[in-house]
C-alpha cells in the first residue's frame, strides 16, 4: 500500500476514536441536527476503519506466512495462503481508494439529458436520435427511467434537439462524462453515392437541482411564454395553449416543456430544466478555471469538448478523452454503453487519487 493511503486511513482511525467521543456527550445528542451530521460521517468512517482493519490483519496473516515458507511440514500451505492474501489485500486496497475519493454530492441524483443537432444538419438529426435510442436503451437496462421533457423533431425523422430526464440511483453519477460534443463519421440514409459523411451533436448531462439547494429564481427575472405543443401529442395537446417556454433574462437561458397536457405541470418541469441548466452553467464556469490550472484527463464536460467519435464503416468508438478504442460499435449504439462509462469513471478516480497524492505534504 502507497505510504500516502496509508496515511490517510490511520487518520480515519483516529477521526473514529473522536466520533465516538461526540456520540457520546450529552449536548451533542440533544441536538438533533448535529446528532444526524455526525452520525453520518461516523457511519462513513467506520466503514473505511473496518475495511482497513481487515487490510492490517490480512498484511499481518500473509506475513506470519512468509516466516513458513522454509518449513517444510507447512511451506505448501504457507505459499497457498500467501496467494489468497495477497489477491484480498490487492481487491480491499482498491475498494480503500474508492472510499477515499472526494464525492460529488450531485453524483446521486437524477439528471437532465440534453442532446442537441450540430453540423451535419438533417444527417445530424438522425445522429441526435439515435444517441437518444442509445441512452434511453441503456437506461433501461440499468433499470431507470426517462421522460421526454421537450422534444424539436427534424423533418425526416430525428431531433434538433430533445431534453430527457433520467430518473435512478446516481444517474447523473453514471452519465456525467457522455456531456461533450459527439461525431458520428457514416453514410448517411439520404447519400446517394455512399460517400461518407462527417456531423456532430452535442449532448449536456445535468444533476436535477435539489429543491432545498436549488438556484433561487427571482420572478421578475423571468419571461414566460405559453404555445401550442408540436408534433405528435393528440387532439388536446394540439388545440391547448399548454407548452411552457421559460426564459431567465440576466442569462438568456432558455428552458420549455411541452410533455404534459397540463400548463401548470409543463412551468413546473421547465422552471427545473431552467435550474439545472443555470447551476450547469457555474459548474462550467468553475471547470474552466480549473482546468486553465490543470488539465484534466477526462474533461470538464464543456460541449465544444469533442469527446467522441463513432465511426459506422469501421465498426468504431474512440473516445479521445482516454484514448479508449472499441470495436463493437454496433451493439452500444443498442445501450451496451457499460465498458465506455466504467473506463470513464476509472479514469476520473485515478485523476482524483493522483489529486489527493500531490495535495498531502511531502
Amino acid at each position: 500500500m502507497k505510504p500516502f493511503l496509508r496515511h490517510q486511513l490511520e487518520r480515519y482511525t483516529q477521526r473514529l476514536g473522536e466520533l465516538d467521543f461526540l456520540l457520546s456527550r450529552e449536548d451533542i445528542m440533544g441536538d438533533m441536527a448535529q446528532y444526524r451530521t455526525i452520525s453520518r460521517e461516523h457511519a462513513e468512517v467506520t466503514q473505511l476503519a473496518v475495511r482497513y482493519a481487515r487490510y492490517q490483519q490480512r498484511e499481518a496473516d500473509v506475513a506470519a506466512a512468509r516466516e513458513m515458507l522454509n518449513d517444510p511440514d507447512m511451506g505448501e500451505m504457507a505459499q497457498e495462503e500467501i496467494a489468497e492474501g495477497e489477491a484480498e489485500l490487492v481487491q480491499i486496497e482498491d475498494g480503500l481508494q474508492r472510499l477515499l475519493l472526494p464525492r460529488d454530492p450531485d453524483d446521486e441524483r437524477n439528471a437532465f439529458l440534453e442532446i442537441r443537432a450540430g453540423t451535419g444538419g438533417d444527417e445530424s438529426a438522425l445522429f441526435a436520435g439515435d444517441l437518444l435510442r442509445m441512452y434511453t436503451r441503456y437506461c433501461e437496462r440499468a433499470g431507470w427511467r426517462c421522460e421526454i421533457v421537450s422534444e424539436s423533431q427534424s423533418e425526416l425523422g430525428g431531433y434538433k434537439e430533445v431534453v430527457v430526464r433520467v430518473v435512478g440511483d446516481a444517474a447523473f453519477g453514471r452519465l456525467r462524462f457522455e456531456s461533450g460534443g459527439h461525431r458520428v463519421q457514416r453514410v448517411p440514409a439520404t447519400e446517394t453515392q455512399g460517400r461518407i459523411h462527417t456531423s456532430a451533436c452535442t449532448v449536456a448531462v445535468m444533476p436535477e437541482p435539489d429543491e432545498a439547494l436549488a438556484v433561487k429564481l427571482n420572478p421578475a427575472d423571468l419571461r414566460i411564454d405559453t404555445f401550442r405543443a408540436s408534433g405528435a401529442g393528440g387532439q388536446h395537446i394540439n388545440k391547448t395553449d399548454s407548452a411552457v417556454r421559460v426564459v431567465h433574462l440576466p442569462t438568456g437561458i432558455v428552458a420549455e416543456c411541452q410533455d404534459g397536457r397540463s400548463q401548470h405541470a409543463n412551468k413546473a418541469k421547465a422552471l427545473q430544466v431552467l435550474q439545472a441548466r443555470i447551476q450547469e452553467k457555474e459548474r462550467s464556469e468553475r471547470a474552466a478555471k480549473e482546468a486553465a490550472l490543470r488539465k484534466g484527463l477526462v474533461g470538464s464536460g464543456d460541449r465544444s469538448d469533442r469527446i467522441r467519435t463513432y465511426n459506422f464503416p469501421q465498426g468504431r468508438l474512440t473516445d479521445h478523452r482516454i484514448n479508449l478504442t472499441l470495436y463493437k460499435l454496433l451493439s452500444v449504439m443498442e445501450g451496451d454503453l457499460g465498458d465506455v462509462l466504467d473506463a470513464l469513471q476509472a479514469a476520473r478516480e485515478a485523476e482524483q487519487l493522483a489529486d489527493l497524492e500531490s495535495a498531502l505534504p511531502a
